[in-house]
């Protein structure tokens, strides 16, 4: 790897944080609509609760379909497909006007975008960035991140809702999750050069190795 080479693990790992950090942290923003959407629309707390409740379950269900795509096509364009359903989804619960509506959006779309953009896609890429003893540290910080975007969305979420409305502020919370899809369309890659003469050391620590170098890469794309 070059000096010059900026795609390296750190940042596969800070990518990967803020990708959880959104994608759950819009999650548990939810529970903020549940009052001001019943009373607006007339609904019972059973209809937005029936919702989450298939969110979370197409959320468990589909986390192993969207790992088995991911490792197919490339995490990548799982977590750009994922992203989009997942904005898509909130749209459509901003201008839900029936349980079946709200249903289909909160639950079935945001679900499925949930386990495109959550612990396991992420996880992947994070873990084969780093070498096996820092691999439990870096897998731990990712999985803080996600934590963390509870603690940050969530004000975020409040404070959307009291200054523009509930409805407004599912639009931009849409929007935000959109953030999502830069970071994965950089294609952010980490690539160790390995010495053929000395495979346990990696190229730039053994400079006086003469042999043709070969590379492993390890990327949103293909990871």
């Amino acid at each position: 790897m070059t000096q010059s080479n900026w795609r390296t693990p750190l940042v596969v790992l800070i990518c990967g944080g803020i990708i959880l950090t959104l994608s759950l942290g819009a999650r548990h923003n939810y529970g903020l609509y549940l009052q001001p959407m019943t009373l607006d629309l007339g609904w019972s707390r059973q209809t937005f609760a029936i919702a989450i409740a298939i969110q979370n379950l197409v959320y468990g269900l589909a986390t192993p379909f969207a790992g088995m795509i991911a490792d197919k096509y490339g995490t990548a364009r799982v977590l750009i497909g994922g992203t989009l359903l997942y904005s898509l989804g909130m749209v459509l619960m901003a201008f839900s006007t029936t349980g079946w509506e709200f249903s289909l959006s909160a639950g079935l779309m945001v679900g499925i975008g949930l386990s495109c953009t959550g612990f396991s896609i992420v996880f992947g890429v994070v873990g084969r960035a780093f070498p096996p003893e820092k691999r439990t540290m870096a897998l731990g910080i990712a999985g803080a991140a996600g934590s963390f975007g509870q603690f940050v969305m969530l004000p975020y979420g409040q404070l959307l809702i009291n200054q523009i409305g509930w409805h407004n502020a599912l639009l931009i919370l849409a929007v935000t999750v959109m953030l999502i899809v830069p970071l994965s369309a950089a294609r952010l890659s980490c690539t160790r050069a390995i010495c053929c003469c000395a495979p346990a050391t990696p190229c730039a620590a053994s400079r006086s190795c003469s042999a043709p170098c070969t590379s492993r890469r390890i990327s949103w794309t293909s990871a």
